[in-house]
């Protein structure tokens, strides 16, 4: 059986995106960048809400021979996993190996997990949060950007609560730092 994990870069204060959906502080260095591109080299599908997909897609269509080896291999891998799109928003996808989906459901994520040993990847706080209430998170990675953005869109919901077992870190020589969590279920 496979895992759910959830990936995404944080401000010291909690944020994935500053205020005004702002992330420039977050922008990997090709150090981050390759440590990144290996953790979710297992992954075989991504879970992505809105936001994220649309911060992505860029990834289908960008000319490969245009990008730094880091960017190239990151877009390849893109290209080669399955990715499910959670939004009421759009009707259609326009990126490969995509499917659309309303609304987050868990027997599907769990029939999902069930179906491969690989780990699945969730993208979006809010899309992160929902899966944690239905008990389907299994980790938690979050590299933390060496800047505080004193408000915008949260790591996770701020009604959330979940206990984590600290399985790994790294620190990187620009100051981000990666985490490392195992979920505990109760």
């Amino acid at each position: 059986m496979g895992s759910l994990i959830y990936f995404n870069t944080s401000s010291l204060d909690g944020y994935i995106a500053g205020p005004f959906g702002r992330w420039e502080w977050a922008t990997p260095d090709p150090e981050v960048h390759a440590f990144v591109d290996e953790l979710l080299a297992p992954v075989t599908t991504h879970l992505y809400s809105l936001k994220v997909y649309e911060a992505l897609k860029v990834w289908d269509d960008v000319p490969l021979e245009d990008l730094p080896t880091p960017d190239r291999e990151f877009a390849v891998r893109w290209r080669e996993v399955d990715k499910i799109v959670y939004t009421r928003k759009l009707t259609s996808v326009s990126t490969s190996r995509t499917e659309r989906r309303d609304t987050f459901d868990g027997d599907e994520a769990q029939r999902l997990k069930d179906a491969t040993a690989a780990p699945l990847a969730i993208g979006g706080g809010q899309l992160a949060s929902i899966a944690a209430r239905a008990g389907m998170l299994d980790e938690v990675h979050v590299v933390v950007a060496p800047a505080v953005v004193g408000g915008g869109i949260r790591l996770f919901d701020n009604t959330l609560r979940l206990d984590l077992e600290l399985f790994d870190e790294h620190r990187f020589s620009s100051g981000f730092v990666h985490l490392g969590y195992r979920v505990r279920h109760a």
